[in-house]
């Protein structure tokens, strides 16, 4: 019987040694799964011949079948790392890791950092109905000038914070720049609840823009190092979805205005809730396993990676870091490096992204569909923005299912197309004569299927996109430099954009932006790499294959 067994567990063996006539293992790169259920498979037909009394047998072979399963991971890990060294094409290894991915312990963390995003949407929104009101109480409300600076004052403060913020992560950790970030947050929401002067408002738009912008930075990131690689697309999206949240509490929080105009100050004040609520949140979230494996604390890096992912997953997550080999082998990059033959095309890259995001008129919208409504003739202009707002959540949804399926790189091209269309349908409803009786309908019409295409895809794809495409030695300051053309694009608009509207015309200024949305598309299509399904490791290798 002993023999039997060894022969049986030997012949097991043997039969994975050669792995490249197996089925299983040809099958292994399309699915991950596909090798535990041909081992299953075959286990099962050698089992079924043996006699039903052999019971001492059976644990024999419940050991072999250990012996088995442990070989057959050994063979993947070399073939990793054989491809590595090769230089072959990453997409034809093996995945390290075969199991379906348990996101149970992962989604309340990702959900504390979203705050993050909602404070980033609100603060942004929160302008768009409460202008006119506190342009009254201030004494600048026949200066449009000074209230752009209030739009835009920021959007300029956040191109600092996003450098902040990943000089910071890079220094002292996602989750501790998260607590940090809080500090202006709170302080900036109240004093632009508590303003009564210009002066005071300023101030306090500056300290909440660097702390939005020190959470743009670090929200994508910290989602992108913890999240998964079966479902990071979902989970990245979810940090545009938390955008979209917070731009509709802003929105909705307005409603009140008409019958309270000094609800205004109430507005900006509630902000603090959600900032206070993250700084706590982040006491007990894990850190970044990333990054601690980069600082070499690598008894952290597995606690860490225990807390997210169960502590049966710390050997292969560990293994993944080690083939990567980047924290142990390179030092942290300086800004320099950002611009060096080696990775300059890739941020160029990620740096268009969100320039074409913010120039394809998204934050126009958000901050002035209030206004563009009312000229239109809507009566309730307000509800309107409210509704635009709800459009861009809805979409959202639709993208985070779409995420992992359909690729980032499809989705940017189809939302840009989207968005181009929609906006030459709001420049004609303003020009042509014959579509004028309808200019009011068009205008809410229009506006509502242009945020639905931007929620498709320009708006959770670039902050997703961002993480995955930089490599880990620069992607902190990387990301910080894609987003400070974010926010320095979103400043240009915020700051120029009525001004040109009373120049040019709002149909001229909706032209411009449906040409560089077709221009966004072409771009996309030439520059844009795919990255689903493919773990942080392997798309690194891949666009730095000398790394």
């Amino acid at each position: 019987m002993q023999a039997s067994t060894h022969l049986i567990k030997g012949n097991l063996e043997v039969k994975i040694s050669k792995r490249r006539d197996l089925p299983c293992f040809r099958e292994f790169k399309e699915r991950k799964s596909t090798l535990t259920r041909n081992l299953c498979i075959r286990r099962g037909s050698i089992c079924s011949g043996l006699s039903s009394g052999a019971v001492s047998m059976g644990a024999e072979l419940a050991r072999a079948r250990d012996n088995v399963e442990t070989v057959a991971r050994s063979l993947i890990k070399f073939r990793s790392v054989k491809g590595q060294a090769s230089g072959g094409d990453v997409e034809d290894l093996a995945p390290i890791n075969p199991h379906e991915t348990s996101t149970g312990t992962v989604l309340p963390f990702v959900g504390v950092a979203c705050l993050g995003a909602i404070l980033f949407g609100y603060h942004l929104g929160v302008v768009n109905g409460a202008l006119d009101y506190l342009s009254k109480d201030l004494g600048i409300a026949q200066n449009a000038v000074m209230q752009g600076w209030v739009v835009s004052t920021l959007l300029a403060a956040a191109a600092v914070g996003s450098f902040t913020g990943g000089a910071l992560a890079d220094k002292f950790g996602r989750t501790r720049t998260f607590q940090l970030d809080a500090i202006p947050l709170i302080i900036g929401a109240v004093l632009t609840a508590i303003a009564q002067n210009v002066q005071t408002m300023i101030i306090g738009r500056l300290l909440a823009g660097i702390g939005i912008g020190i959470t743009s930075a670090i929200v994508p990131l910290y989602i992108s190092e913890i999240s998964p690689t079966d479902i990071r697309g979902a989970l990245g999206s979810v940090n545009q979805l938390f955008i979209c949240i917070g731009i509709l509490a802003a929105l909705v929080a307005g409603l009140p205005l008409s019958r309270s105009p000094v609800w205004w100050r109430g507005m900006f004040g509630l902000a603090v809730i959600p900032s206070i609520l993250l700084a706590l949140g982040m006491t007990y979230s894990p850190e970044s396993p990333r990054w601690l494996f980069q600082q070499g604390k690598i008894s952290e890096a597995e606690k860490s990676i225990g807390t997210l992912y169960g502590k049966e997953r710390v050997p292969e997550v560990m293994y993944e870091l080690r083939t990567a080999g980047q924290g142990s082998t390179e030092p942290e990059a300086g800004w320099i490096d950002l611009f060096s033959k080696r990775y300059w095309k890739v941020v160029s890259v990620g740096s268009a992204l969100f320039f074409f995001q913010q120039f394809a008129g998204i934050n126009a919208v958000v901050y002035y569909s209030t206004a563009v409504f009312r000229s239109a003739g809507i009566a309730s202009d307000v509800a309107a923005s409210a509704l635009v707002g709800a459009s861009n959540v809805f979409g959202t949804v639709i993208a985070s299912s779409l995420m992992d399926r359909q690729g980032r790189k499809s989705l940017l091209i189809t939302s840009f197309s989207g968005m181009g269309a929609s906006m030459l349908l709001l420049s004609l409803s303003f020009t042509w004569k014959v579509l004028a009786p309808y200019s009011g309908i068009l205008a809410v019409v229009g506006t509502v299927l242009y945020v639905l295409s931007f929620s498709l895809g320009a708006g959770p794809v670039p902050a997703l996109l961002l993480p995955e495409i930089f490599a880990s030695r620069i992607r902190a300051k990387a990301v910080a430099l894609s987003l400070c053309m974010h926010w320095i694009s979103n400043f240009v608009i915020g700051l120029y954009f009525l001004s040109v509207v009373d120049k040019f015309g709002i149909s001229v200024v909706y032209l411009v932006f449906a040409a560089v949305c077709l221009l966004a598309v072409l771009f996309m299509a030439g520059n844009v790499v795919e990255t689903k399904g493919r773990s942080l490791e392997e798309i690194e290798l891949a666009l730095n294959p000398t790394t």
